[in-house]
């Protein structure tokens, strides 16, 4: 079993900046990718950012440019820094991570989310 926690969430004006992090943790495992998600009330998850355990990062065009994702794979942790941050990008933001296991192959483990809040 893998735990997935978030922190870093808040609440940041227009153009200001947060960074969340992520960790997971358990034994047992590897990573294959980590990912961010966000979701507003009445609409689909939205995969914003994720990077593979080659260090690949891929982003959704509406956060080109304002966000990077990186991780530290010793540590199994992912962070997500948010700048130049815009009302639209109010959301709970979720981290997903990846994994494999011997034990059961391939699995997706989700963190319980924070909510990011830019104010206008």
């Amino acid at each position: 079993q893998v735990q997935v926690v978030e922190s870093g969430g808040g609440l940041v004006q227009t153009g200001g900046s947060l960074r969340l992090s992520c960790a997971a943790s358990g034994s047992g495992f590897s990573i294959n990718v980590m990912n961010w998600y966000r979701q507003t009330s009445g609409k689909q998850r939205e995969l914003v950012a994720s990077i593979s355990d080659g260090g690949g990062a891929k982003y959704s065009e509406s956060v080109k440019g304002r966000f990077t994702i990186s991780s530290d794979n010793t540590k199994n942790t992912v962070s997500l820094q948010m700048n130049s941050l815009k009302p639209e990008d109010t959301a709970v933001y979720y981290c997903a991570v990846s994994v494999y296991s011997r034990e059961s192959g391939l699995n997706t483990y989700w963190g319980q989310g924070t909510q990011v809040t830019v104010s206008a």
